[in-house]
């Protein structure tokens, strides 16, 4: 049996993201997408894809490689989240660093002119390993292999001031999951 995944990649790198709601089951009060690109055919980078009460409820894009930003809304982001396939949606250029050992804390800082946000996840759960092949679900062309943390607790801010909300525990398969978790060592396939 052949250990080489017969499916194109397209991307690798990381994808945590955040998730919060006032109360369980409401509709998202933040939503956001951070991506660490090692490589795609728009190059390396990062890019935080958020939508929060911070923000006046509507996106906003922050990444240090456009050409990969609009790559990741035209593939993958796009398909996992329709309402970013829209590339009118401005970029906002961004610096990006992180910090912290996932096993207890992450903490992931963009600035920008006019922003400084930073997403933390903590009070981490045990890594899953998930691994589907493109097309296994109707809808999803592309395949995924990711390590997810669940988050128990996160907390987004933007300039100083905390995003409403926080995450909802949730089950993935049976085991232990929430709507925030790291996602490390990813890897699209088509």
């Amino acid at each position: 049996m052949s250990t080489l995944d017969p499916n194109r990649l397209i991307m690798t790198g990381e994808n945590p993201f955040i998730r919060l709601s006032v109360k369980d089951g409401d509709p998202l009060s933040t939503d956001a997408s951070f991506w660490r690109v090692i490589t795609c055919p728009g190059g390396p980078g990062h890019v935080l894809y958020l939508k929060s009460e911070l923000t006046g409820d509507r996106w906003r894009i922050y990444s240090d490689n456009i050409a990969m930003a609009r790559w990741l809304q035209q593939t993958v982001q796009g398909m996992l989240n329709p309402e970013l396939a829209d590339t009118t949606i401005p970029v906002t250029d961004a610096e990006f660093s992180k910090s912290g050992d996932p096993r207890y804390f992450w903490t992931e800082r963009l600035v920008s002119h006019d922003d400084d946000v930073e997403l933390t996840w903590y009070d981490c759960g045990d890594p899953l390993l998930i691994h589907t092949q493109p097309n296994q679900t109707p809808g999803r062309p592309y395949g995924v292999c990711t390590v997810l943390i669940p988050a128990n607790g996160a907390r987004l801010t933007v300039n100083g001031q905390q995003a409403a909300g926080t995450p909802f525990p949730r089950e993935r398969e049976g085991r232990p999951f929430s709507t925030c978790a790291l996602a490390f060592s990813e890897s699209w396939t088509e």
